[in-house]
């Protein structure tokens, strides 16, 4: 009896064999490699694009990271949750002594040994990341980071039974159906549009007989999404900033420094107390950020100096600065980025590894800052009001 967690599939002459797996599964491992050189496909798609192909093959690919590149790219956040989560797949992946991704490896592998053509068949995960960004909510967002946190001092072990029972389909609906009620703009790019994406890649693969590796919670999307269109070039574009975000950027600074200025005209008292009063928060906030990051000193003074330019100007952060400061004095080093499976078995690992402390200075920065610039708004708004009226 063939295994629950192949599907088959014909469409046109084409025989479509899917094959869902768990990314940490040691049977997964074993599966992928029996179904590959027992049907010996013309295709094999794997669930990888270019980039995560090479970082689970290079094993020195720490050596090529420049971080400062990061953080004036603004893709600290980015690397951040990068980083936790493929520290979760790897605590389980140690746990069941496999690597995080060897499912994959193994059916690139079991493709060469058998002559047949490799297709990486999933979408740029740069360009996940960055739909995601665009098409979350702020909510979803801090939600997010807060799950991602949290999942580091979460040490509980999964059975190897609970692990293979997650590739039932029943399981994976609910799921993601959950999923999809606290997550809705997450799930939409990072499963949804990528079950489109995969579709498209596996049905136009070459060949006759196509087998593709794919995590199991793709499997029941997929199965749908080949027998309809998909618009490749919607689902591989980044979505620009909206001009409506962009105008609401900018206004709202000058909206603040207009009811500022409107108010010195009829107290000056009154005008130097919401102009008090918003430095005040903006700097401390920022500061506070810093402070918990743990920041050298002229990093956390940065972080200070810069508040009140940042927060009136929505192309800059804060952060950037005080994390481009923290690295001229505690860049890390390759053997930093080494011990980060380490470091992140625990929160003080966290502050403590200085790549993760970095990325937390930037991080908290931005936070702090812009909850004093929201604080000090608030009040400028009541002040103004209370002159006025």
């Amino acid at each position: 009896m063939e295994s629950e967690n192949i599907t088959r599939i014909t469409l046109g002459e084409k025989e479509i064999i899917l094959v869902g797996t768990a990314h940490v599964s040691p049977a997964s491992v074993a599966e992928v490699k029996a179904l590959i050189e027992g049907e010996k496909p013309d295709t094999v798609c794997i669930e990888l694009d270019k980039g995560r192909y090479e970082s689970i093959n290079k094993k020195d690919q720490w050596k090529d990271m420049d971080i400062v590149k990061v953080i004036k790219e603004g893709k600290a956040g980015f690397l951040f949750a990068n980083i936790i989560l493929s520290n979760y797949q790897r605590k389980l992946a140690e746990q069941f002594g496999i690597r995080s991704g060897q499912e994959m490896l193994q059916g690139i592998a079991s493709a060469k040994e058998c002559g047949a053509e490799i297709v990486l068949a999933d979408r740029d995960i740069q360009v996940t990341f960055n739909r995601i960004w665009r098409g979350c909510s702020f909510f979803e967002k801090m939600k997010l980071l807060m799950t991602i946190i949290f999942s580091i001092v979460d040490d509980e072990e999964i059975s190897e039974e609970e692990l293979e029972s997650l590739k039932s389909e029943d399981m994976l609906s609910a799921a993601l159906a959950e999923m999809g009620n606290a997550y809705k703009g997450i799930k939409t790019h990072l499963v949804d549009e990528r079950d489109q994406y995969l579709a498209n890649k596996i049905k136009n693969a070459p060949g006759k007989k196509v087998v593709a590796v794919l995590g199991a919670a793709h499997v029941p999307g997929i199965k749908k999404e080949l027998f309809k269109e998909q618009d490749m070039a919607a689902l591989e574009a980044v979505p620009p900033k909206s001009k409506a975000g962009k105008i609401i950027g900018w206004s709202i600074p000058v909206l603040l420094v207009l009811l500022v200025a409107l108010t010195f005209t009829v107290n000056p008292g009154s005008g130097w107390e919401q102009t008090r009063f918003w430095l005040l928060l903006t700097m401390c906030g920022s500061g506070l950020g810093a402070l918990l990051a743990f920041g050298h000193p002229l990093s956390i003074l940065t972080a200070v100096v810069v508040a009140p330019i940042s927060a009136l100007s929505p192309v800059l952060a804060a952060g950037w600065f005080s994390g481009l400061c923290e690295a001229h004095f505690k860049k890390p080093k390759v053997e930093d980025f080494e011990a980060l499976p380490k470091d992140l078995l625990s929160l003080k690992g966290l502050w403590h590894n200085k790549v993760t402390k970095l990325l937390l200075m930037v991080i908290l920065t931005n936070v702090g800052c812009a909850a004093g610039n929201i604080v000090g708004s608030l009040n400028i708004i009541g002040v103004f009001f209370k002159t006025f009226l």
